[in-house]
């Protein structure tokens, strides 16, 4: 199988142009009325593609069915074998983090890399090097692309949606493929949590489903960690500075000490990997009166997330306990359930996974199972009722100026589809 490497790297670069940046701070769903600029642009092509169920629903989710061409010969010889072809999804989100600007992305195609740093050009600051990003070298004499270095280039997660695209294009030219009911999803607000809020699965009407969020070539997903998001309050006493003495107990004063007792060399993003869970500050506001600070709780263990909870709640009181100045400080906490490790529900569902391993050997790429160290809409649908593991795009430092994809990784991750597609 052949698959059109220019057709795959102008795709992409066409959609990656196009603000589909998401919002967290937005009340509205999406969260901006950009991100349906792409959604509509894929429900044309998708048409155009002769898949005539493709549309926009109201909360900007793009829904479509390459109908399955199984003969009535087919069906009778399931019929026989007591066997049903499920229907499966592919899903991939249209929505760029607000980590970075997405807006004026100017992607360049770098034909041939020759392994050489990459300076971009519009901020000759920003360097590409295979010293920091040593998957670089496997590119090597192949297409690479990247931003021109003042925004992300948005491969996360557009080129999930080129990929899924181009396995629709290809299904509904080829139609000698032998498949049954393929769904397409396209989600928005992935990147701010909230790609499956609106959701009706009912309405999908699939049995299982991949997400194309995936890294290097080969990756296969099927673990995230477990989050939850967590609120500390903290209430001081206020008073005019100019008679506060001792009487004003500074809520800013007492979070900048909570901060300071965390431990400094764990339990952070900054000095954890592999399987280890930590506790992530992201966000701090307030005033002298009231503060709160936002924090990210992660864990492949679920059951550890209470434990992260109450080990954190345990070093603010003591912060407090201890300094006489904060004696009517009041603190309060709240966490909120964001998502879940799916391999609590993939285990339990085998068959998704060796359909997808026989796929990817049929594309000559070598699986490389790894948990992620984060959550894609998969990790929500699984529990949702709709199992969902992660293929590989390719995509590399997402969420950064120095984003950059190789397009031999999509054309393999669209081969891998097509697989699964007749294998399934």
């Amino acid at each position: 199988m052949e698959l059109p490497t220019l057709s795959i790297a102008e795709r992409f670069m066409r959609y990656v142009q196009i603000d589909t940046q998401s919002d967290p701070n937005s009340n509205t769903f999406p969260s901006t009325e950009k991100q349906k600029n792409l959604l509509s642009l894929l429900v044309s092509e998708l048409l155009s593609f002769g898949i005539e169920d493709a549309h926009l629903d109201a909360y900007g989710y793009v829904i479509a069915t390459i109908p399955s061409n199984l003969t009535s010969e087919h069906l009778a010889t399931l019929k026989l074998k007591g066997e049903q072809v499920p229907v499966i999804c592919f899903c991939a989100h249209v929505d760029t983090a607000p980590d970075c600007s997405g807006t004026h992305v100017k992607p360049i195609l770098h034909q041939n890399y020759n392994g050489n740093d990459i300076v971009l050009p519009d901020d000759p600051n920003q360097v590409i090097t295979t010293a920091d990003y040593p998957y670089l070298k496997t590119c090597i004499g192949s297409d690479i692309i990247t931003a021109s270095g003042k925004t992300l280039l948005g491969a996360d997660d557009k080129a999930g949606v080129t990929i899924i695209m181009e396995m629709a294009k290809y299904l509904m030219e080829h139609t000698s493929i032998v498949h049954g009911p393929v769904k397409i999803l396209f989600t928005p607000d992935e990147e701010v949590g909230r790609g499956t809020d609106h959701l009706d699965l009912k309405k999908l009407g699939a049995d299982y489903g991949y997400t194309l969020d995936g890294g290097e070539l080969g990756s296969f997903e099927m673990e995230t960690f477990s989050a939850d998001y967590l609120v500390l309050h903290i209430d001081g006493v206020i008073a005019h500075p100019g008679a506060a003495k001792g009487v004003m107990q500074n809520a800013i004063k007492v979070a900048g000490e909570i901060l300071a007792a965390l431990p400094k060399k764990e339990w952070s993003p900054e000095y954890t990997e592999d399987r280890a869970g930590f506790i992530h500050p992201n966000h701090l506001q307030g005033g002298a009166e009231k503060a709160i600070i936002e924090f990210l709780i992660r864990d492949f263990d679920t059951q550890k997330l209470k434990e992260h909870a109450q080990r954190l709640l345990q070093i603010a009181e003591e912060v407090v306990g201890a300094n006489p100045d904060f004696s009517k400080v009041k603190l309060t906490m709240e966490v909120t359930e964001q998502y879940r490790n799916m391999r609590e529900i993939i285990d339990q569902h085998p068959e998704i996974v060796s359909r997808a391993l026989k796929a990817y050997e049929r594309a000559g790429v070598r699986p490389i199972i790894s948990p992620i160290r984060g959550g894609t809409d998969g990790s929500r649908m699984s529990f949702m009722g709709l199992p969902t593991p992660n293929i590989f795009t390719g995509m590399q430092a997402i969420h950064s100026k120095h984003e950059w994809i190789g397009v031999r990784d999509m054309v393999k991750a669209a081969e891998v589809l097509v697989n699964l597609v007749e294998i399934i």
